[in-house]
């Protein structure tokens, strides 16, 4: 009886490590979602790099706060243009300066957060292109991220922290964008010979009454 109990817990245990080492090995074979920042060299920024858009009637620390890790940006729908002879939406963005490019590969990268009740905004901008003035916009209506306002970019981003990784190849035309580390979106550019990147809260279709966006750890990076 002793015996037959005894090969039981044997067979068991054998069982056990074959299934346990099989798991193992799967996962081991899994493949990691490859970092989109790999092979980009990061560039060195400060705080000149950022440079505040706010309207123009307006104090920086009445659209914007920084404590040192999370830059806050926010805009009423009622507000002015950010200059006096614009006559475009409200907006309070960052504008990165110092990394125009016209060619190669570049990549921003930053950790985004925008709180619900914030719709019918752009909080993410690829600036320049050929007929019109971005290459890329990245809006957000009722918790969906979107390229412009057409592709689905990413569902129910309110109320947490993502991970943007936007890659624009200049010369294939090309633009990759990635939450989390995975690809969401693969679209054509728009042409133009000068680009820069921005960030922040700018009014859009069917604008919220104020509109919020949260960052943090922002990078550029260029592919040598």
């Amino acid at each position: 009886m002793a015996l037959r109990a005894l090969s039981w817990i044997s067979v068991s245990l054998l069982v056990f490590l074959a299934s346990w080492s099989c798991a193992a090995a799967r996962g081991a074979r899994a493949p990691k979602a490859a970092d989109p920042t790999y092979g980009f060299t990061s560039v060195r920024l400060d705080e000149s790099n950022f440079v505040l858009q706010r309207p123009y009637d307006e104090a920086s620390g009445a659209r914007y706060s920084f404590d040192g890790t999370v830059r806050k940006l926010w805009v009423l729908a009622s507000d002015k243009p950010h200059a006096r002879q614009s006559h475009t939406s409200p907006r309070t963005e960052i504008r990165m300066a110092g990394y125009d490019y016209s060619s190669g590969v570049w990549q921003f990268e930053g950790y985004g957060y925008v709180p619900s009740g914030t719709t019918g905004v752009s909080i993410m901008q690829v600036f320049g292109a050929g007929e019109m003035a971005t290459t890329l916009m990245l809006h957000v209506y009722d918790g969906a991220l979107r390229y412009y306002d057409r592709q689905l970019v990413e569902d129910a981003i309110y109320d947490r922290w993502f991970r943007l990784n936007v890659v624009h190849d200049v010369e294939a035309s090309t633009l990759i964008i990635y939450i989390d580390g995975e690809q969401k979106l693969h679209v054509h550019g728009r042409g133009g010979d000068s680009h820069y990147f921005k960030f922040g809260v700018y009014a859009q279709n069917h604008d919220s009454s104020c509109m919020e966006s949260r960052w943090k750890d922002i990078r550029i990076f260029k592919k040598q």
